[in-house]
């Protein structure tokens, strides 16, 4: 399964966008580093890194929204560790040369902005990192030559300077020029501001279990300062259709030839009965015009024994050149409002929630069938669908899943964090739970080999082990 590694190098070329290339992990650089590369062009290559946090199949996998046809190792655990040096030597890099530069030139839009703008994109793939990870490198992170051993900063400790930066940055943006080189929001700051604020209030939701009160008074302050107001404002990586700049599943599907990904059946068997509309989008029918999800966590002989023409494969609409990746978005933010509501974080009770949670189905499924919503309304009068007061976090939970489509590591984390939707184990895969993080870099404990040991030592969810099935501190059980 393809690696995303990045070379720092490519940030020296305008047509950077994109590019692949496997980095060379001793790759290094100072934030004092002189350079002649403007912060316009850091700063979009660190936005070019952003759809690797969704594209990446493992997330997806461990979340259950696809299944594998051949080569099935990765849907029955087989992997434990994983690589995230290219977070910190591509992205986390490029953003830091920005926010230690001593010359935030005004040509690249105003020095509150430029600030901003790099402080968000730094919190979001920490965010992303230690969702995945766990404890990681944080304050001494990013330090060059200077530090090639830093320590591990708790998750809790990351969590807290998260809503400090996000809530910051939110009111750092001013009125003055939006920044350049922003592949985003083509330098949008209203919806840099919103787009923090809805990042505020989705970090402070992931710490429901272990520190509600917390979490609640930070998702009731960014909601307050407002986040997103509808799917314009929805933060997607865009593709586009040519060979540098394509979509990772027409890579897969159409260059690599590899059609080895189905919708899944846990999927299916939830969005089918109702007549979800997005499942035309989310998957092909198979050669009968059925929709037939692929069962989950087959070893290679079990999945071989289902005929190609049988099952149904990922959406054609999902694995174009061109088809956008989605980060961010109003539809999660309103199932993540209406949880709030539900839960009194937020004024409305269930008359807000069942209004968010409404909304949200209508805007999930504009949002995947590009702007139609024919048969959103016969969907939701659904028993099993319509707001009930009794299941609503249920019902929002499994509706994050379902709109969280192809976003895995974001729908894993929200199963690790609700319970929902209800996932079995991989059946052959030598009795391991579904995953619950992911272990850090092999290399790791050779060239880091004090702070991590220490780091395994100090989790306590991780009862000294470096594997799959360890909590994270926000995973309370």
């Amino acid at each position: 399964m393809k690696k995303f590694r990045y070379s720092l190098a490519a940030l020296v070329s305008i047509s950077l966008l994109h590019s692949c290339t496997k980095f060379d992990d001793n790759i290094n650089v100072s934030p004092n580093y002189p350079t002649n590369t403007s912060n316009a062009t850091l700063l979009t290559y660190a936005e070019t890194q952003l759809q690797y946090t969704t594209e990446s199949p493992y997330g997806i996998l461990f979340a259950q929204q696809l299944s594998e046809k051949i080569y099935t190792d990765a849907s029955r655990y087989t992997t434990v560790n994983y690589d995230y040096y290219w977070i910190y030597t591509g992205p986390l890099m490029n953003l830091n040369l920005i926010l230690n530069s001593n010359i935030l030139n005004d040509q690249y839009g105003s020095k509150n902005n430029q600030l901003a703008v790099a402080r968000i994109l730094k919190a979001y793939f920490f965010w992303h990192a230690t969702d995945r990870w766990g404890d990681l490198p944080y304050k001494e992170a990013l330090a060059g030559e200077k530090n090639y051993t830093p320590v591990y900063d708790t998750q809790q400790s990351i969590y807290t300077d998260l809503l400090k930066e996000l809530k910051e940055a939110a009111a750092q943006i001013d009125n003055g020029a939006g920044v350049a080189g922003d592949i985003m929001y083509g330098g949008d700051m209203d919806k840099w501001r919103k787009l923090a604020n809805t990042l505020r209030m989705l970090v402070a939701q992931r710490l429901s279990k272990i520190t509600p009160d917390i979490a609640q008074a930070e998702f009731a302050d960014a909601y307050a300062n407002g986040g997103f107001t509808g799917n314009d404002d929805n933060w997607v990586y865009r593709h586009i259709a040519e060979t540098a700049n394509q979509n990772y599943w027409y890579y897969v599907f159409s260059i690599q030839n590899r059609l080895w990904y189905c919708i899944s059946e846990p999927l299916v068997n939830y969005m089918k009965p109702y007549g979800d509309p997005r499942l035309s989008t989310y998957a092909d029918p198979n050669e009968d015009g059925a929709y037939v999800g692929l069962p989950y966590g087959l070893d290679a002989n079990a999945a071989a024994g289902y005929a190609p023409a049988d099952v149904s494969y990922l959406g054609a609409a999902i694995r174009k050149q061109d088809a956008p990746s989605y980060l961010v978005t109003y539809g999660e933010l309103l199932l993540a409002q209406a949880e709030a509501a539900k839960k009194g974080w937020i004024s409305g009770g269930d008359a807000t929630a069942a209004a968010d949670y409404n909304a949200a189905i209508t805007a999930s499924v504009a949002q995947w069938n590009n702007g139609d919503t024919t048969g959103v309304g016969a969907y939701k009068s659904h028993d099993a669908i319509a707001y009930d007061a009794a299941n609503a976090l249920k019902q929002i939970g499994y509706q994050r899943w379902v709109h969280l489509y192809m976003n895995g590591y974001e729908a894993w984390a929200e199963w690790r964090r609700t319970g929902y939707p209800e996932l079995q184990p991989a059946p052959n895969n030598n009795n391991q739970p579904v995953p619950r993080r992911q272990g850090y870099p092999t290399t790791e404990p050779n060239i880091n080999t004090a702070n991590y040991k220490k780091a395994i030592d100090e989790q306590p969810g991780l009862n000294g082990k470096d594997d799959l099935n360890g909590r994270v501190w926000w995973d309370k059980q």
